[in-house]
């Protein structure tokens, strides 16, 4: 994610050296951030549903070894049995 934060930007500031503000690179860029970001929003604990990645109303770029409502060691593999 952020190595996508990083190419966006880079993205944005390269298109306006060359051919001025645009809104396209914005565009661009977003796109971009969401597409990366989709991932990220289907890590959630298997007990709550919280995702791993918030911190309160914060999103970090890694997530939790242990979920922070229910207390779920989010780091073993889940179980084979269904």
């Amino acid at each position: 994610m952020l190595g996508v934060l990083a190419l966006a930007v880079l993205l944005v500031i390269v298109v306006d050296r060359i051919y001025g503000h645009s809104s396209l690179a914005f565009a661009a860029a977003i796109m971009m951030l969401l597409v990366a970001n989709t991932p990220m929003l289907r890590f959630n604990c298997a007990n709550c549903g919280k995702n791993a990645f918030f911190r309160g109303p914060f999103v970090i770029p890694w997530p939790n070894r242990i979920c922070t409502r229910c207390g779920l060691d989010l780091a073993t593999p889940p179980s084979q049995n269904r």
